[in-house]
C-alpha cells in the first residue's frame, strides 16, 4: 500500500497540491482522474520522488519515503516499475534490450538470467519471440505491451502508469486495461493509473481519486462514481455527448 499525508506542494505562488492525502490500495487498481491542470502529474511525481514535496509523508508500505536519504530511497525505487506515456522505449534497443535495460542498471543478474527474465515478462504480455525486433517495427498497442514488460521485468510491488491508452484505438486500450489489471491481482502489486480515459474508469477502477484544483475532491469505486452527486466529478464524468447519452439511459 501507498498513503499520502498531508502533501503540500507550490511552484512560486503556484500552489499545485493542497493538503493532499489519500491511499492506494495493494492488489487494487488505483486510478488518479481530473481534468488538466488539477495536479495529477505533480502529484505522482512527489509521489515517485521525482519532486520534493514541501511538507507532508509519501509512505511505501508504511516506510516513510519522504523522509529517507538518497541510498535508502534507491532501495525503494528497485520495487517500482515506471510504464510511461509515450512508452518511452529506446530506439536504438531491441525488444529485448529494452527489457533488459532496468535489470542492468539495477541488479547483478548474469546475462543468462536477464535474458530469462526479459522472455518470462514477454511470454506474460503475449510477445514471445519479439525479442530481436525495434520499437519501430512496432505497433503502438505492442509498444506499450514492451513497456508493461519493462515494467514488470523487476518484480515491483508498486507500478505506476501515466496514461497507458493515450494514442491507443478502443479495440487496443481495452486490451492494455485488462493487461494492466490482470498482472495487478497476480502479482498483488498497488498499481497507480493516471488516466482521461472514461472506458479505463468503469473497466478497471477498483479505487478512484477525483483530484480537482490540487485537493483530493472525492474518492471511491467506478460504481460509486456513476452515481455520485458531486457536481464537479459529473462534470468530467459525463463532459462528451455520448456519456451524457449514456447517463440519461442510466438515470
Amino acid at each position: 500500500m501507498i498513503e499520502v499525508k498531508n502533501i503540500n506542494k507550490s511552484f512560486g505562488e503556484n500552489h499545485v497540491l493542497h493538503d493532499f492525502s489519500a491511499q492506494f490500495e495493494a492488489g487494487k487498481v488505483n486510478l488518479i482522474i481530473g481534468q488538466s491542470g488539477q495536479g495529477k502529474s505533480v502529484l505522482t511525481k512527489c509521489i515517485v520522488g521525482l519532486m520534493e514535496v514541501d511538507s507532508g509523508s509519501v509512505l511505501y508500505d508504511d516506510r516513510d519515503f519522504s523522509k529517507m536519504n538518497r541510498k535508502e530511497r534507491k532501495e525503494i525505487r528497485t520495487e517500482i516499475g515506471m510504464l510511461f506515456q509515450g512508452s518511452a522505449l529506446f530506439d536504438s534497443m531491441t525488444v529485448e534490450e529494452n527489457i533488459m535495460f532496468p535489470l542492468k542498471m539495477f541488479t547483478k543478474m548474469s546475462k543468462k538470467e536477464m535474458l530469462d527474465r526479459a522472455n518470462s515478462c514477454l511470454e506474460r504480455v503475449d510477445l514471445s519471440g519479439r525479442n530481436k525486433l525495434l520499437p519501430a517495427e512496432l505497433s503502438g498497442g505492442m509498444m506499450k505491451r514492451v513497456a508493461i514488460a519493462r515494467a514488470i521485468s523487476m518484480n515491483p510491488k508498486y507500478l505506476f502508469c501515466d496514461e497507458p491508452n493515450s494514442g491507443l484505438d478502443p479495440s487496443t486500450s481495452l486490451l492494455i486495461d485488462s493487461l494492466i489489471q490482470e498482472i495487478t491481482y497476480e502479482y498483488n502489486m498497488t498499481t497507480v493509473v493516471i488516466t482521461h480515459d472514461m472506458n479505463s474508469v468503469i473497466e478497471i477502477g477498483d479505487h478512484i481519486v477525483f483530484i480537482y484544483n490540487g485537493r483530493n475532491w472525492w474518492q471511491g469505486t467506478k460504481e460509486e462514481i456513476i452515481k455520485t452527486e458531486n457536481q464537479e466529478i459529473i462534470d468530467f464524468v459525463y463532459a462528451s455527448k455520448f456519456m451524457k447519452t449514456l447517463k440519461g439511459k442510466l438515470a
